[in-house]
């Protein structure tokens, strides 16, 4: 890239419009080392050096947070309801147009770049697992859709680290989507970034999930999200401030890799899945509660009693997420928090996700929702957070108690284990 492109971009970023808009989805206090991380990007991308022919085009930016489940823990992939929001930590991307059908990325702390030809959209066996998977079902999303992804450069730097519980692959999904359709010259909703998204993940990666962290991503904010009809998701908004509340949400990465873990966050769904198609249905959303005590014997022969409490868990969650949406929007801190707790016993008991029944030895999750329990009383809550079985919780804790909860969690899972969050109005877009 010529210096004289690179010190034009400089000078855009420095700009007015620039820092304004970098107020808008950071905040005015973080706008500053914001708009440093931005321009370190663009030096990065031009050390990167290209291959593809640009055509004079300058380079953009996009950005896509991280996501924070509040209720609904696995009732998304059988069409239930969610609670969720974005959060103020995110995948951000610099990107230059390229003539070519290549795919050029570099990430903070990779060797090498990863390249992916667009010319080829179908799964390719030896990248499941892999971004490239995730670049190649993206593609494919939006080829599906009648645009034609084109080749680009990217340094992509994330805040969304691996294995904190905020689903950084559902930020770099919805990320590739955006930079995708905004260089095809394509307006697609943000729900429709998400189910690419989840296509991808699902298809081409190899890993089963729902759609709510791409669609928290996506959209932005503190949102209910009912899955009903996962082709056309309702998606509400709510006005809602931890903080003005007099409370601090945080998650706990309790450390555990999550990399062995996709048998055990399959066998969920597909558990749910047996029951509901015992009782007829395709997924448990079509299922009547009541049929699950009524016709438990049978169940439990057919499909097991793990299945079953499972099947329970989902009944009791996708009932309590309106619950709390109409807790929130009362301003009912106080009811708002004996339902987080709900979920969280409910996860614990019969969803059973919050250590690998494999290895029943290593309980981080279970560990620091018992500690924090102990700690909050009836002042704060905490829950498992997300898929489980490794990695995260979730604690509403008051913000006078805030630093003693914390030296707490670090003291059994490390320093830096606790991840101070915040929700963020807006979803995955174009900076500039």
């Amino acid at each position: 890239m010529p210096k004289s492109r690179n010190e034009g971009v400089l000078d855009r970023l420095s700009g007015r419009e620039a820092k304004d808009r970098l107020a808008a989805i950071y905040g005015k206090t973080a706008a500053g080392a914001q708009l440093r991380r931005y321009e370190t990007l663009l030096e990065r991308l031009t050390d990167q050096g290209g291959e593809g022919s640009n055509g004079g085009a300058e380079p953009r930016f996009y950005s896509a947070p991280g996501r924070t489940e509040l209720g609904g823990n696995h009732t998304d992939h059988n069409r239930g309801r969610v609670l969720c929001a974005a959060v103020d930590l995110d995948a951000v991307a610099c990107v230059l147009p390229t003539a070519d059908s290549k795919v050029r990325i570099l990430s903070e702390g990779w060797a090498d770049p990863i390249v992916v030809d667009l010319s080829e959209l179908e799964p390719v066996a030896s990248e499941r697992g892999r971004t490239e998977a995730l670049v190649r079902g993206v593609a494919r999303g939006l080829a599906d859709r009648g645009q034609s992804p084109r080749g680009f450069e990217a340094r992509i730097h994330s805040t969304v680290l691996p294995g904190s519980g905020l689903s950084s692959s559902a930020a770099i999904e919805v990320l590739l989507g955006t930079i995708m359709a905004d260089l095809a010259g394509a307006r697609i909703e943000p729900v429709e970034i998400a189910r690419i998204g989840q296509s991808a993940e699902n298809r081409f990666f190899g890993k089963p999930c729902g759609l709510m962290d791409q669609t928290a991503s996506a959209v932005g904010g503190i949102v209910g999200i009912d899955f009903a009809d996962p082709a056309r998701p309702k998606v509400a908004r709510i006005d809602f401030d931890f903080g003005k509340e007099g409370y601090a949400l945080a998650v706990v990465n309790t450390g555990g890799s999550h990399a062995d873990l996709t048998p055990d966050y399959a066998g969920i769904p597909a558990e749910m899945c047996a029951v509901a198609r015992f009782l007829g249905a395709n997924y448990l959303r079509e299922v009547a509660p009541s049929d699950l005590v009524a016709r438990g014997p049978e169940i439990r022969a057919a499909c097991g009693d793990r299945a079953l409490l499972r099947a329970l868990h989902f009944a009791g969650e996708n009932a309590r997420v309106p619950e709390m949406v109409a807790a929130l929007e009362d301003r009912d801190m106080k009811a708002y928090l004996k339902l987080v707790k709900k979920s969280g016993d409910s996860s614990w008991r019969l969803l059973q996700n919050l250590y690998p029944p494999e290895s029943p030895a290593e309980q981080g999750p279970s560990l620091a929702v018992a500690l924090s329990q102990d700690f909050l009383g009836k002042k704060g809550a905490a829950r498992v957070h997300g898929g489980g079985f490794a990695g995260t919780i979730q604690a509403y804790v008051p913000v006078d108690l805030f630093d003693e909860w914390k030296a707490l969690m670090e003291r059994f899972f490390g320093a830096g284990s606790v991840i101070p969050i915040q929700a963020r109005s807006i979803g995955a877009t174009r900076v500039f």
